[in-house]
C-alpha cells in the first residue's frame, strides 16, 4: 500500500514539475517575444526619415519572425499602390522581376478585410495571381494590415519561415503587435516631415521679409543715388557726382557682402547628420573665411532639440555674427555655445563700437531698436528663449542667447 502511495506521489509531482517547466518555456518564450518586440520598436522610432522608417519596418520584422522574405505595400488615399518595399530580396533579383506588383487581389485582402490573412499555400487562395517571372518561389504567408493616420495605409507581409515551419497564431499576434508598433512610428516621421516643411515655410517667409527690410532698402538707396549722379553729370557738376558715386559703390559693396552671407546662411543646413554644434562651428569657419575679424570659437557639448528649435537658435547666431561683421568695427569677436539636452547658452561678444540701447515706442522689441534685434527677438520668442543685448558706445557688445527644453506636460 505504501509502495502505491508513493508511487502515486511520484507521478503526480513528476506530472506538476512538468506542468510548471512547460509555464517557465512559454514564459521565457514570451519574455524573448515582448524583448525583441521592444528592440525592433525602438529601432524603428529612432529615425524620423520615413522611407528609413518603412525599410526598418520590413527587416525587422522579417528579423523578428525569423522569415526570408517580408514586404510593406503603402496605399494612397485612392486605395492605389504607392509604395512597396522588400526585404530579403537583393537588388539583381529585384531588378530581373521588373515593375513592382499593383497591390490587387491577395495583397490587398488584410487591409479592405481589416483583420490577417495567414495561409500555408500562397497560389491555393482564389485571390492569389501567382509570381511574376524570375520571383523567388514562395509558399507561406503572413499578412497583417497596418492603420496609420490618414493617408498613410499599408499591409505588412512575411513569408517563408527559415526553419519551413508554418506560421501560427502566436506569430499572427506577434506580427499583429509590431505593427500596431510600425504604424505609430509611421506617423511620428510623418508628423516630423510636417513640422519641418512647417518650419522651412515659416522661415522662407521671414527671409523674404528681412530681404525686402534689408537688401531692397538698400537698392532703392542704390537707385536714387544714380538718379543724383545722372541729374549732377547733366549739370556738369563732377566732384558731386564723384561723390555719390562712391557712396553707392559702397552700398553696392555692403549687399553685395549681405548677399553672400545670406547664401552662407542658408546653405547651412541642420539634419539627421549634421547637429547643431557641428553645424555652427562649419559656419563659424565658412563666416571667418569671409570677414577679416578673427573670430574666437568655443562650443562645448552635444544635444539635438527640435528641428523648429535649432533653426531658430541658428538663425539668431548668424545674425548676431552678421552684425559683428556690419556694425562693430571690431578688432577681435567671440562665439560661446553650451549645448546639454536640457538647456543652451550662447554668446556672441566683440570689442567693437558698441552702440546706445534706446527705448523705441514703435519697436514690437522695445529696446532692441535696430540692427535685425527685433527679428532675433521674435526667434527667440517662438522657440520661449531669452535673449540679453550688453553694449554701450565704446565697450562693445555681447549677446547671450539662453534656451531651456520646455518640461513634459
Amino acid at each position: 500500500m505504501d509502495g502505491v502511495v508513493i508511487a502515486g506521489a511520484v507521478c503526480f509531482y513528476g506530472a506538476v514539475a512538468m506542468v510548471i517547466q512547460e509555464l517557465l518555456q512559454r514564459l521565457e518564450r514570451q519574455n524573448r517575444v515582448l524583448k525583441a518586440l521592444r528592440s525592433a520598436g525602438l529601432d524603428i522610432t529612432a529615425d524620423l526619415s520615413l522611407d528609413t522608417v518603412l525599410q526598418k519596418i520590413v527587416d525587422q520584422a522579417r528579423q523578428l519572425l525569423d522569415c526570408r522574405y517580408g514586404a510593406l505595400a503603402v496605399y494612397d488615399e485612392e486605395n492605389t499602390l504607392e509604395t512597396f518595399v522588400t526585404s530579403g530580396i537583393d537588388l539583381e533579383t529585384q531588378q530581373r522581376i521588373g515593375d513592382p506588383p499593383h497591390g490587387k487581389g491577395l495583397l490587398r485582402l488584410p487591409l479592405t478585410e481589416g483583420h490577417p490573412l495567414r495561409l500555408e499555400e500562397i497560389e491555393s487562395h482564389p485571390e492569389s495571381a501567382g509570381f511574376p517571372a524570375h520571383h523567388p518561389k514562395m509558399h507561406s504567408l503572413l499578412a497583417v494590415p497596418v492603420i496609420c493616420q490618414e493617408p498613410f495605409r499599408g499591409n505588412l507581409y512575411l513569408s517563408e519561415k527559415v526553419d519551413a515551419s508554418q506560421f501560427t497564431t502566436d506569430d499572427e499576434s506577434i506580427l499583429t503587435r509590431f505593427a500596431a508598433q510600425a504604424a505609430i512610428a509611421v506617423d511620428n516621421a510623418q508628423l516630423h516631415a510636417k513640422v519641418a516643411g512647417l518650419a522651412v515655410m515659416n522661415e522662407r517667409l521671414r527671409l523674404a521679409r528681412e530681404m525686402h527690410d534689408g537688401q531692397a532698402q538698400v537698392l532703392a538707396y542704390v537707385n536714387t543715388k544714380a538718379q543724383v549722379i545722372d541729374g549732377l553729370m547733366a549739370a556738369g557738376k563732377i566732384d558731386p557726382a564723384r561723390q555719390h558715386l562712391h557712396q553707392m559703390a559702397a552700398a553696392a559693396r555692403e549687399v553685395y557682402a549681405d548677399v553672400r552671407e545670406g547664401i552662407l546662411g542658408l546653405r547651412t543646413a541642420i539634419d539627421n547628420d549634421h547637429d547643431l554644434a557641428r553645424v555652427l562651428k562649419d559656419f563659424a569657419e565658412r563666416w571667418q573665411d569671409q570677414c577679416t575679424i578673427p573670430l574666437e570659437l568655443e562650443i562645448s557639448g552635444c544635444a539635438r532639440y527640435s528641428s523648429t528649435t535649432e533653426l531658430q537658435l541658428l538663425r539668431i547666431l548668424q545674425e548676431a555674427l552678421a552684425n559683428v561683421r556690419k556694425h562693430s568695427q571690431a578688432k577681435q569677436a567671440a562665439l560661446r555655445v553650451t549645448l546639454t539636452p536640457k538647456r543652451l547658452v550662447a554668446e556672441v561678444e566683440d570689442d567693437g563700437v558698441g552702440f546706445e540701447l534706446r527705448q523705441s515706442s514703435d519697436s514690437a522689441a522695445g529696446a532692441l531698436p535696430k540692427f535685425g534685434l527685433i527679428t532675433m527677438q521674435e526667434r527667440c520668442e517662438e522657440i520661449g528663449a531669452c535673449l540679453e543685448v550688453v553694449t554701450a558706445p565704446g565697450r562693445g557688445t555681447r549677446v547671450r542667447v539662453e534656451y531651456s527644453v520646455p518640461e513634459p506636460a
